[in-house]
């Protein structure tokens, strides 16, 4: 399953409701939404609030990566304003095991993401209790950054680890996505691609169109 995954990190939040319709009337299925708490990153992004009203309007699939330190206090919350998967970083948890049985519990599909610097090895015995894995692909808290080479490799590992054990979890990519990037990420094995500015341009109609096109050029070759 292959998924554009625009982030609303990047739009119009004076248009957030109108510019999600469009998103959703372009045929996209999943809505990325990064939670960023001023402490695991320098950033201070949005929270309960906004989910809540979006959820409100929205039948997309509400993808919520907190990017905060201590996520565990915050599952149920998020959970409870709508979020349909959450995804925690493995470096922000004091009990990493604890808290993906937290998100399991509370009924949601289950995400770890890592940074760009921690090796795939850190979470290779989690894989069989995750959906998905996030490969920050730039460092978090910031949109606009430019793709990192070095994620290559990692997101490589990741697909022939998945392989090999036969298991069913997700690769996500996050940061950088370009026309190239886009080509690098699937053929290395991603499947769920997040965008942010290559999605959210003056024009979104084009650009998320422009967007899904490039990805599934990419898919074609790769079938």
């Amino acid at each position: 399953m292959y998924q554009l995954c625009p982030s609303i990190l990047s739009a119009d939040f004076n248009r957030l409701g109108e510019q999600i319709k469009i998103l959703e009337e372009e045929g996209i299925e999943w809505l990325h939404i990064d939670v960023m708490d001023g402490d695991f990153v320098p950033s201070i992004s949005f929270g309960m609030p906004v989910i809540k009203s979006i959820r409100k309007e929205s039948k997309l699939f509400f993808d919520v990566h907190l990017m905060v330190t201590e996520p565990e206090r915050y599952i149920r919350d998020f959970v409870d304003c709508g979020a349909d998967s959450i995804t925690v970083h493995a470096e922000a948890c004091e009990d990493l095991e604890r808290t993906i049985e937290q998100i399991r519990e509370a009924g949601v599909k289950v995400g770890v993401s890592i940074k760009p610097a921690t090796p795939v090895n850190d979470i290779s015995h989690m894989l069989e209790d995750v959906d998905m894995v996030l490969v920050m692909t730039v460092q978090p808290g910031f949109g606009g950054q430019k793709y990192l080479e070095e994620c290559t490799e990692k997101i490589q590992e990741l697909r022939d680890l998945i392989r090999d054990e036969d298991l069913n979890v997700d690769i996500q990519v996050d940061g950088g996505i370009n026309d190239e990037t886009m080509e690098t990420v699937l053929k290395a094995g991603a499947n769920l691609v997040v965008a942010g500015s290559y999605v959210f341009k003056d024009n979104l109609v084009s650009g998320v169109r422009h967007a899904k096109k490039r990805m599934n050029e990419v898919i074609r070759e790769i079938d």
